[in-house]
């Protein structure tokens, strides 16, 4: 189970930074059709599409990893039960608070198909394939923040603490700044 969730963040994650690719190339499509006079009104849609679908397939990958701002000052002071404690409780009601963005975000895709809604720009596409990213991604999410809260939950580090202080043990403090 455990190398099947990792490899399901693993592969989101991946396919956020396409996404993320994908902008840029179609950034510089723009830019030369404006220059050689060719239509490139769409690409506005795709571009937008593509910024949603880069930041929530990422975030479970980012949350994992220790990517997300965490403010840890009273974390940092206080020991190791009291930190494991803090750290679920945490994770308890950010587990609330993704469920219900999932919740929701399944939902309104939902009622997008449901209404066989279109994009209102140039491209009239079923607005519910690029909200499934939306869906998607924040339904990977809360399967993250619950697989953390499993893992502290048996008394373990939480995962994105012990992947930053991996790298600090290297020497890598690029994150942090």
């Amino acid at each position: 189970m455990r190398r099947a969730l990792d490899n399901a963040y693993r592969w989101a994650g991946a396919l956020g930074a396409t996404c993320v690719a994908l902008i840029c190339v179609l950034m510089i499509v723009q830019t030369l059709g404006r220059h050689f006079g060719f239509p490139t009104g769409a690409i506005n849609d795709v571009v937008a599409w593509l910024c949603a679908a880069a930041a929530f397939l990422t975030m479970a990958h980012a949350f994992k990893h220790g990517d997300f701002v965490r403010v840890t000052l009273v974390l940092e002071k206080v020991s190791p039960a009291t930190r494991q404690r803090l750290e679920f409780m945490c994770l308890a009601v950010a587990a609330v608070a993704v469920a219900y963005l999932a919740w929701w975000a399944c939902r309104f895709t939902y009622e997008s198909w449901q209404f066989n809604e279109l994009a209102q720009g140039l491209w009239a596409v079923p607005i519910w394939i690029p909200q499934m990213s939306f869906a998607l991604g924040s339904l990977l999410f809360l399967v993250a923040v619950l697989d953390e809260l499993v893992i502290v939950a048996r008394g373990h580090v939480p995962t994105f603490v012990r992947l930053v202080q991996e790298r600090h043990a290297k020497g890598d403090f690029s994150s942090d700044l």
